[in-house]
């Protein structure tokens, strides 16, 4: 893949050699980010998970403390007083079977973040080859099929994540904007490294955390020394 001049000059930034402290490798994506737009502060790490194994699976969410920095907009599918619930808790839409066709046949997806109470599971079960693979599928693991839609929403508002695993074995997730103070990105991170030691599966033998990258949108990556977690 060839990069550009800017991608070239913030990688000189960055020793391939060291294994960074996080508060460093913090600092140094964000002065190596190349981009003229507020770039998303992004992490990706190797687990030593096999997930052809149901048991070695990982997925969950967290809230980050201080946010992704990005406007979530939420679809939360419902009937009777949990619309209005899901109405009141700031869900962008919210709606039930109507959807149904505007999602399959128009193509709708103007929306980050689906929602469902377990009775509209039938209902969104027929939205599968639409929203799987988008990963937008709801999830009660990840907090998203709930009879507390007022939760779920606030949760997704205030800066829930959910992470999992990819066909790699490795997880990516946003941790903030460039923009955001170091500190900020270090709270949002720990609160991530938190959350994920703690979803570690029994069934994983062996180095659990593999490698831990740290990069922005269009920056280079900058490694962690993963033997802190």
């Amino acid at each position: 893949m060839k990069h550009g001049k800017k991608y070239a000059e913030a990688a000189k930034l960055v020793d391939r050699t060291t294994l960074y402290d996080p508060a460093d490798a913090i600092a140094l994506v964000k002065k190596a980010a190349p981009a003229k737009f507020d770039e998303t502060v992004e992490v990706h790490i190797r687990t030593g998970c096999d997930g052809r194994h149901a048991e070695q699976q990982i997925r969950g969410a967290v809230v980050l403390p201080n946010g992704t920095g990005k406007t979530v907009k939420v679809l939360v599918f419902a009937k009777g007083d949990k619309v209005n619930e899901a109405e009141a808790a700031g869900a962008d839409y919210v709606g039930g079977e109507e959807l149904i066709p505007k999602i399959q046949k128009d193509g709708w997806l103007d929306f980050d973040v689906v929602v469902a109470t377990p009775d509209m599971m039938g209902v969104v079960g027929r939205l599968g080859k639409v929203l799987g693979p988008k990963g937008l599928m709801p999830n009660p693991k990840a907090g998203t099929v709930t009879m507390d839609v007022t939760k779920a929403v606030k949760d997704i508002k205030a800066g829930k994540i959910e992470y999992r695993l990819d066909k790699t074995n490795i997880i990516h997730v946003p941790v903030g904007k460039v923009s955001f103070t170091d500190e900020a990105l270090q709270e949002n991170f720990n609160a991530l490294m938190d959350a994920i030691v703690k979803a570690r599966p029994s069934a994983v033998k062996g180095q659990f955390l593999r490698s831990i990258t740290l990069t922005s949108t269009m920056g280079p990556g900058v490694k962690l020394n993963v033997a802190k977690f």
